[in-house]
């Protein structure tokens, strides 16, 4: 590795501890502990379900392009986070240092990337290509879960962003492979 990745790395790394260091100490306001929990909930994928089983019926030829693209979009998603997990092996913040008021447990023991934040932009992208109107409400969903990912202690900031860019790219492919296939 060279020296310029090496610090990089280093620099990433010390950022994702020193917020870490700062988020596990933070007694959050009552509000903002049930928005995150409740957002992170959403994350576990009742509320994509939910799409799945609405848009088709409700949203017409578009509503089953967009669920089409955001289930191949989320599948490819789960392989690749699944994969990476695995490979990167980075341990989750809470195994790290301990939260001051979460009690969550992690689905699994590795931190890179959030599967969370892959399924949620992976999910809305699609979406938010066939049915505009609902972008406001969807990304605020994607993001308040990646954000929840960070404030519950299950991920450090770089696998969110990372998860994003993930979740991002495949949603936007998928949708883009849908309209070339005449969605």
């Amino acid at each position: 590795m060279s020296t310029l990745a090496h610090d990089f790395l280093s620099w990433v790394e010390a950022t994702d501890h020193g917020l870490m260091r700062r988020v596990h100490r933070w007694r959050a306001p009552r509000w903002i502990r049930l928005w995150m929990v409740c957002a992170t909930r959403g994350g576990d994928g009742w509320l994509w379900y939910a799409l799945g089983l609405l848009l088709p019926v409700f949203g017409g030829a578009d509503g089953r392009w967009a669920v089409l693209e955001a289930a191949l979009a989320c599948w490819t998603g789960i392989a690749i986070f699944l994969y990476l997990k695995r490979a990167t092996g980075r341990r989750r913040p809470c195994a790290l240092e301990p939260h001051c008021w979460s009690t969550l447990l992690p689905p699994d023991q590795f931190s890179f990337p959030s599967g969370h934040t892959i399924t949620a932009f992976a999910v809305i992208l699609p979406i938010i290509g066939h049915f505009p109107e609902a972008r406001f409400a969807l990304q605020f969903c994607a993001v308040s879960i990646a954000v929840s990912r960070i404030v519950l202690g299950m991920h450090f900031l770089s696998d969110v962003l990372a998860g994003a860019a993930i979740g991002t790219a495949l949603g936007l492919g998928f949708h883009a492979a849908g309209l070339a296939l005449g969605a």
